[in-house]
């Protein structure tokens, strides 16, 4: 396996490194890792559409959803596939990240970002669902960092805990779905949503990983719709 930095940014949080990983038994892909640990790549992207999947099902009409974390535009993409969102909006906090989308650095991102129903905006996401007016969105998904037990960023904490969590379920219209991606089980953050939602759920699912079984954790939490 060979491994060739395509491109190389430093940010308050750290380091960011796109890699390009040849391998003589299987295509070329890319990989995304953030302080030196692993975030995703090109090869196994079933994680971020499987979050994308899960908040649309979760609710009756989808037609405004939030992203939170941009990575390699997979979950994004994954919104897009759905005829009945009008507008998703991605909230990612490395710039560098989206220019290396917007440029072409990462080959598919000119055309993931294409459609006009995206808006990308560079922030974080804690401060945007914040100023976000009450009532927006439909659907809110969360993939911003490894979950509240495996953090690459430790004020990333936050997003796992209740004053955050109030603050999505304000963001939510009636019947909205806030879904969360995390690595590892976490029952704190379960028992979060529960305080702060009208209904909470956390689901294991397994995937394939560089040739290993993992199990990932996808936390759903409704708003109930009026009777």
């Amino acid at each position: 396996m060979e491994y060739v930095v395509i491109a190389r940014a430093t940010s308050p949080r750290g380091e960011l490194v796109l890699r390009e990983r040849r391998s003589e038994r299987g295509p070329t892909s890319l990989e995304l890792r953030v302080n030196g640990i692993f975030v995703m790549d090109t090869v196994e992207t079933d994680t971020e559409q499987t979050l994308a999947t899960a908040g649309l099902a979760a609710v009756s009409n989808p037609q405004k959803v939030l992203v939170g974390g941009l990575g390699l535009g997979f979950t994004m993409h994954a919104v897009l596939g759905d005829s009945r969102v009008q507008r998703c909006r991605v909230v990612e906090i490395e710039e560098a990240l989206v220019d290396w989308l917007r440029a072409g650095t990462v080959p598919h991102g000119p055309q993931f970002l294409a459609d006009e129903r995206v808006e990308v905006v560079v922030g974080d996401v804690a401060q945007v669902l914040t100023e976000t007016p009450a009532s927006l969105y439909d659907v809110i998904l969360l993939d911003v960092d490894n979950g509240p037990d495996q953090l690459v960023h430790e004020q990333n904490a936050g997003l796992y805990e209740e004053p955050f969590l109030r603050v999505a379920r304000r963001a939510l219209r009636d019947g909205g779905a806030l879904v969360i991606w995390s690595a590892a089980e976490s029952r704190t953050l379960l028992d979060g949503l529960a305080a702060e939602f009208d209904t909470a759920e956390g689901n294991a699912y397994e995937v394939l990983l560089q040739g290993r079984d993992e199990h990932y954790w996808l936390y759903l939490a409704r708003v109930a719709s009026p009777e």
